[in-house]
């Protein structure tokens, strides 16, 4: 069972807001009330999709989303942008892994603000073990719902470290702390199990 307390005051102590909530709809709510008339992009997230948080947050805002919108462009300059993790650290550290690039990018620069979403199931309990989940839990279960061609696809088992040119996972991002251009980053934590 993750530490949430020492989760949150690691990563405000590394320069982001932290939100623990205990359901979907209530983090749902949150953002509704926090986001109004703004531009927002979102990243590929089973999280976001399990959430329903694009719909809900198209009501009062201009939405922009590659799963729903061909779109990733005006998701790249939108005010805001949301999406999820593969691997979190108790200790405070972020990371994420992508094959496209587009959703690492847009984590590390050019928003005014960027909002992650996770579920419990993303925490480990240090560097190491949320390096290692990315790597063999969120990769691999994103290649095999993607139909890649892929040896982590077959089983969704591990990381084989394939030079594939289907692979998924051309790059992973680690955050140490807040980057210097994005002027606000929030972490909102689920009580639950979300995406991969």
């Amino acid at each position: 069972m993750a530490d949430l307390e020492k989760l949150r005051q690691n990563l405000t102590a590394r320069g982001y807001a932290c939100q623990v909530f205990d359901t979907p709809q209530e983090a749902v709510c949150h953002l509704q009330h926090s986001l109004q008339g703004r531009t927002i992009g979102f990243g590929g997230s089973m999280t976001v999709r399990e959430m329903g948080l694009f719909e809900a947050l198209s009501r009062d805002n201009t939405c922009y989303w590659h799963w729903e919108k061909a779109d990733t462009d005006q998701a790249a300059r939108a005010q805001v942008y949301i999406s999820s993790l593969n691997g979190v650290a108790e200790t405070g550290e972020l990371v994420n892994i992508d094959g496209a690039g587009n959703r690492v990018a847009s984590g590390l620069y050019g928003h005014e603000k960027v909002i992650f979403i996770l579920g419990t199931n993303k925490i480990a309990p240090d560097l190491d073990g949320a390096i290692w989940r990315a790597r063999n839990i969120a990769a691999p279960k994103n290649a095999q719902r993607l139909h890649k061609k892929t040896p982590c696809a077959a089983k969704a088992d591990r990381c084989y470290d394939c030079k594939s040119p289907e692979r998924i996972c051309s790059a992973m991002v680690l955050y140490w702390q807040r980057p210097t251009y994005i002027p606000e980053m929030e972490i909102i934590v689920v009580k639950q199990e979300l995406g991969y």
